[in-house]
């Protein structure tokens, strides 16, 4: 088993990349590393690699690389100083996997691996530097299990990508790449999961095999505007070109089952399923202003919400909340006893917390829009049970179609108004009502019944396997026994 979605960078972050530059105005954006560079054809500039917490003061390990800009061919050539030693670039393209050696002490190295993209080499030389991933060969905390299977499979297929989100959408976002040098990577992510799903389907013989593909749901998550006129990120120069860029990804993923239909017999069970499906993002709701708006949420100094605000809630008065919001939809009382501040008791106070909220929220409308943004409210136990419900927010926030929790409330912070358009390149999502987004399963066996839940898979895999399935298992097997 290879992890996915939560393994970090080399530096703990969540898809760090570093943007160099010889423009001498640029300024960082979001979630990124600036390099200016000098002017010049021949440079010596850093890859930065993880923070050494153990020196005094903290700083951060790098590897120099050197620079040799080739106009004529339209490329930079770069001295690694890793392996390989040296790779030359074209203008508008990927390099592939260099693998570098950070030293943190006498004795101590950690192995990471970078891509680089040059955006132009023409002054000024602008190119894009992906996040350091883990090695696969050499992780500095294991990402397989067994412990050594990563390093087995690089040494089989090559190196890949160890990120959790390893398509580069901070850099979209940001505007570092363009959506030609974003799709470029999600192919490159794409073919190194077809090369591992090759090789181990070669070596398949029986029991269970599960390969995941999230390269759709990047593509999807940033393209989707493209193919909504409605956007506020529509583009009518460009999104004629770009507007079916996410069926053609669905066509490519598609012609991927090929080799796995050549290895079906009458024996096997075949599932092809997604977790859920996707949407337009156009508006974003900003629902800790909304509790601010109806005095249940307070802030110190009478401040007013707004961006200026920092993340992670060091403003608001908690003596004067009685609910704040966090993550992608997930409203959570201040109880007593919970939170470290809480001022809420269980029992009617709380309940008529909840309700306010619920009926607050409930089909609330956007003028701007003409339309409501939320189409209800969700007490937990109305969706979740089981040992660990107490984990789960208090309330969810269930979206119409178009609508979402705006960027700042997922962080635990503000937004400069109540609702506002998402401008930002990630343009479609699937944080919204469910029923608005449902998966889709395919099975080469007859189901019992069209209304199947994620959970019916587990049990349905294992009763086909001929494995008991454990009694606190929740769902139920969908096929005829």
């Amino acid at each position: 088993m290879l992890a996915g979605v939560g393994v970090p960078d080399l530096r703990g972050s969540q898809s760090k990349g570093t943007f160099y530059t010889q423009d001498k105005t640029a300024t960082a954006q979001e979630n990124e590393q600036l390099v200016i560079l000098d002017s010049g054809m021949e440079l010596t500039t850093r890859v930065i690699g993880p923070r050494n917490t153990k020196q005094a003061p903290p700083a951060d390990s790098s590897c120099e690389i050197r620079l040799r800009v080739d106009t004529a061919a339209g490329k930079l050539v770069i001295q690694t100083g890793g392996v390989p030693t040296q790779v030359e670039i074209p203008e508008r393209s990927w390099s592939e996997w260099v693998r570098f050696e950070f030293k943190l002490s006498m004795l101590q190295s950690v192995s990471g691996i970078v891509r680089f993209y040059v955006r132009q080499v023409k002054p000024p030389l602008e190119f894009y530097a992906s996040a350091v991933n883990f090695d696969p060969a050499a992780p500095m905390f294991p990402v397989s299990s067994p412990a050594d299977y990563a390093k087995e499979m690089s040494e089989q297929i090559g190196l890949f990508s160890t990120l959790g989100m390893a398509e580069d959408h901070n850099g979209l976002n940001n505007g570092r790449l363009d959506e030609s040098a974003y799709l470029q990577h999600c192919e490159l992510v794409l073919a190194e999961r077809e090369r591992l799903m090759r090789f181990e389907l070669d070596r398949f013989s029986e029991g269970f095999f599960f390969m995941l593909y999230d390269t759709p749901d990047r593509v999807q998550h940033m393209m989707w505007r493209f193919r909504d006129p409605e956007h506020p990120g529509y583009e009518s120069d460009v999104s004629p070109e770009l507007s079916t860029r996410i069926e053609q990804h669905y066509c490519r993923c598609d012609a991927l089952l090929s080799s796995v239909l050549d290895k079906v017999d009458e024996h096997t069970l075949l599932i092809a399923l997604s977790d859920h499906g996707f949407g337009t993002f156009r508006r974003a709701f900003d629902t800790n202003t909304w509790l601010w708006k109806n005095r249940l949420l307070g802030l110190k100094d009478n401040r007013k919400p707004d961006e200026s605000l920092s993340e992670g809630f060091p403003q608001v008065d908690w003596s004067k909340t009685y609910a704040y919001a966090i993550g992608l939809g997930g409203i959570y009382l201040n109880f007593k006893g919970r939170e470290r501040s809480g001022i809420l008791e269980e029992g009617t106070e709380a309940d008529r917390v909840r309700k306010a909220i619920q009926t607050g929220l409930t089909e609330f409308p956007d003028g701007e829009a003409n339309r409501p943004a939320i189409r209800s409210v969700s007490r937990r136990e109305e969706l979740y049970s089981g040992r660990f419900i107490g984990n789960s927010p208090d309330l969810l926030v269930n979206f119409y179609p178009g609508f979402r929790v705006s960027w700042r409330t997922a962080v635990g912070g503000f937004a400069n108004s109540l609702l506002e358009d998402n401008k930002r390149r990630w343009s479609g999502d699937h944080i919204v009502d469910p029923e608005s987004v449902p998966g889709i399963l395919f099975m080469n066996r007859r189901a019992q019944h069209n209304h199947a839940q994620i959970i019916d898979l587990a049990p349905t895999i294992l009763n086909y396997l001929g494995v008991p399935v454990p009694q606190s298992m929740e769902g139920r097997c969908l096929l005829s026994s």
